[in-house]
Parts: structure tokens; sequence; C-alpha cells
């Protein structure tokens, strides 16, 4: 006897159940009378009156799709639902905004979105995650329609209509901060990844081709991964300080015991284990029997590497790269506490004065560049592999 279940998609049933439950249990919105206040919870039902309740359907569709089987294209069908919920209830906490300030510009009121928003929108996000992984196999597909959700939300930024919420005030007030912030974050990233890079291949190769290396140089870097982070910062800070002093011409150029150089110096360290793996593993994927043709076409070593070692094991050491560069922009906002500024400045500023809208500000753009420069990788490594086919 066959068990037919009668639910035929539990992942989706587990997530829109979630989904009405933070809805429902937690504070859509928090409103204070100005920043220094405690706000007061605001829960979704409230403001859910009139029209608005429509905002419900597509949850309600969500669910009962949990109820049917889907095959092929009709994945885009909850893809799109969970999109248009999560617009929608971006569009209403912009609304709801306004109409808590009395559309008053100047007003120190302060709006700011509560744990029920964010886990709606994350678990939107994921309802439409799982949708596309159902719908296609293809990477590169996937990540454009996973990059496509927000879509909505940017011309919503666009067009003024979350103006209203303590998040964006916060950025109005620090609009120059912020975009320096941005930009330094990005310059600590870059600065991480080529010297890491530059450094990482050589290694990962020497260890490639000398095997009694190897051991010795992966303890060394796992020694230096099992550092704290605050704790490699601060052994770098004595030593620069001492060069800077010794070699004024260092602290000329900005490198000292403080700033960005220990900052930048400490995640490359932190990078190069990732990284010489990631390099050791890519060549080590190329089929001895591939390079023994090479050979015999009178390729000489160098050849052999350039034209058919490092074209086969690029995908494997692009992945490597991805996992140091979202690696090093988590870490670089651990390093604005030695003053190498970046978002992390603006995440501690928030945590010093007790403004969680300011350590969002700082927390969520640094998240987005992570997804972005993950997502950059991913595409990069699946059209390598898709060529190769």
């Amino acid at each position: 006897m066959t068990h037919h279940s009668f639910v035929k998609n539990r992942v989706l049933l587990t997530l829109v159940l979630l989904l009405l439950l933070a809805g429902y249990g937690l504070a859509f919105l928090s409103h204070a009378p100005n920043r220094l206040v405690s706000g007061q919870g605001i829960p979704l039902l409230t403001l859910l009156h009139g029209y608005f309740a429509l905002i419900l359907l597509p949850a309600l569709l969500l669910l009962a799709a949990a109820f049917v089987r889907l095959y092929g294209k009709n994945h885009l069908l909850v893809m799109l639902l969970a999109e248009i919920l999560l617009t929608a209830l971006v569009w209403l906490a912009g609304h709801s905004a306004v109409q808590l300030t009395g559309g008053d510009e100047d007003s120190i009121a302060r709006t700011s979105l509560g744990g029920g928003f964010w886990a709606a929108a994350a678990l939107c996000l994921l309802i439409a995650s799982d949708a596309i992984s159902r719908f296609t196999r293809n990477h590169s597909l996937r990540i454009v329609l996973n990059v496509q959700m927000i879509l909505p939300v940017v011309v919503l930024l666009a067009y003024g209509q979350l103006a209203e919420l303590s998040l964006l005030k916060e950025y109005d007030n620090r609009s120059d901060v912020f975009n320096d912030a941005v930009w330094q974050h990005l310059g600590i990233l870059l600065g991480t990844l080529v010297p890491a890079v530059l450094i990482g291949l050589p290694v990962g190769l020497l260890c490639h081709r000398k095997a009694r290396w190897r051991g010795p140089v992966l303890s060394v870097l796992n020694i230096i991964q099992t550092v704290p982070s605050i704790a490699l910062f601060g052994l770098l800070l004595a030593p620069l300080a001492g060069l800077a002093r010794a070699l004024p011409w260092l602290a000329e150029h900005g490198i000292s015991g403080i700033g960005l150089a220990p900052a930048i110096i400490a995640l490359v360290l932190y990078s190069l284990l990732p990284l010489v793996r990631g390099v050791i593993a890519g060549l080590e994927s190329v089929p001895e029997a591939v390079i023994e043709s090479a050979r015999g076409m009178g390729m000489n070593r160098g050849q052999i590497f350039l034209r058919v070692q490092l074209p086969i094991a690029l995908p494997v050491i692009l992945t490597g790269i991805r996992i140091v560069a979202v690696q090093t922009v988590g870490m670089a906002m651990v390093a604005a506490l030695i003053g190498a500024g970046g978002l992390g400045a603006i995440m501690f500023q928030g945590l010093l004065s007790s403004a969680l809208d300011l350590v969002l500000l700082g927390v969520i753009p640094a998240v987005l560049m992570a997804v972005v420069v993950d997502s950059v990788f991913k595409f990069a490594v699946s059209i390598l592999e898709t060529s190769r086919r």
C-alpha cells in the first residue's frame, strides 16, 4: 500500500508557518518619540486594517502551495509570491513610518524595523531560495533569480518610500561618513585580496610540487588561523610602531602601530590558509594523464602549468579566493577597533551609543557586500565549469 503524504512540500510549509508565527508573535515595528527613548513595539496585525489586510494574501497562497505538488516553472510562482510578500512588507513598514510621524520630515520621532519584520523578510528570502533551487540546477540562473528578489526593495528605496524609517534617517545624518566607510571597507577587501593571492598562489604551488614543504607550511598557517583576530591585531601593534619610529618614511606612508597597516597584514595572514589549501586542492584535481599528454606534446613545466594545470584548477582556486573574500568582509569589521575604519567604525559607534539603527547601518551593508562578493565568485566559478563541459 502506497502512502501519499497530504503535505507535498514540508520545507515550504515549515517556512510559511514560521513566517506567520513571526508576524503574529514579534513586533513588526518599534516607535519611539526620539532616538534616546526605547521604542514601543507595534504588532503586524494592528497595521493590517482595511485593504492593508490584502498583504496576507500571498502568505495564504504560499501556505496553500505547500499542499500542492509543483513541477518545473510552477516553482517560479512560489518565488514570485515570496517576492510580492517581501515587497509588500517593506512598503508597509515605510508607509507606517510616515503615518506614525504624521508626515513631518523634521520629526525627531523614530520608527525602527522590529524583530517580526526582520524574521519575515529573512523567511521570504528563504522561501524564494528554496523555490529557485527546485526550479533549476543552473548556478548562474539561481544567482540571477536570487539577486532580483531585492530589486523591488531597491526601487522603493530609490523613490523615497522608506525615508521615514529610523535606519534611513541615520543614513541621512551620516551619509558622508557612511559613503567613506563603504569605500574604506572595499579598500581593506582589495588591499587584503591582492597580496594574499600574490603570496598564496606561489606558496600553494610550492606545497603541491614539494610534498615535504606541505606539512610545515600548513602547520604554520593553521597556528595563525587559531589566533583570535583581536589578539593578532594587538600582536602587530608593537612591532609596527617600532618600525615606524625607526624608519620615519614608513610612518609618512601610513604604516604605523594602528590604522590600516596592521589590519591588512593580519587579514592577509588569515587569508593564506584557505588560499593555499585551495591552490593545492585545485592542482591535485588535474588528472595525471592530462599532464602526461601535455609533456608528450613537448610542453615544458611552465607551459604545462599555465596552459593545462591552471585552467583546470581555476574553479577550485577561485572557490578558495571566494572563501577568503567573504571572510575578509566580516573580519574587516573588527579591524575598526585599531583605527582601520570601514563599516565596523559605524557599527562600534552604534554599540557605544546604544543606537541599534546605527549598528544596523554598519552591519547591513557589510552583509550585503559579503553576499555580493560571494555571488560574483560563484557566478565566475559556474561560468568556468560550464565552459569546460
